[in-house]
């Protein structure tokens, strides 16, 4: 059976390594084909996420939401049926805004496990 395959992308404003590190590293040993894109732009992340054809896209956020809501609303237009998930130094009450949206957000302090039982979920 073919690994699901999920983009983790670094929003082109948040510099830190450690946390999506050790999330790629969590998923990857769960089974999961991760791929890392690095710090990108938001076309960068969405022109990724639809030419590897994943299954789940993971944003690693700096804390500056109105790049993700444009990541959001273009991964919505160019793929659709491919589910968001959202972690890094993210506001209160932007975490509670993408919460109610819909899409599951983990801040620093999160479980790796819970971060993986999402995927599997996500990509069920």
């Amino acid at each position: 059976m073919t690994p699901k395959k999920i983009l983790l992308a670094k929003t082109g404003v948040d510099g830190h390594w450690r946390g999506v590190s050790l999330v790629a590293r969590a998923l990857r040993d769960a089974g999961f084909e991760v791929i890392l894109t690095g710090m990108a732009k938001p076309e960068e992340i969405v022109s990724s996420a639809v030419d590897e054809d994943v299954d789940l896209v993971g944003l690693s956020v700096g804390g500056h939401i109105d790049v993700v809501n444009r990541i959001l609303v273009m991964l919505e237009e160019d793929c659709p049926d491919t589910n968001v998930f959202i972690g890094g130094a993210i506001p209160p009450w932007a975490a509670k805004e993408l919460r109610a949206k819909g899409f599951e957000v983990f801040t620093p302090g999160s479980k790796l496990e819970d971060i993986v039982h999402s995927a599997k979920r996500l990509t069920a």
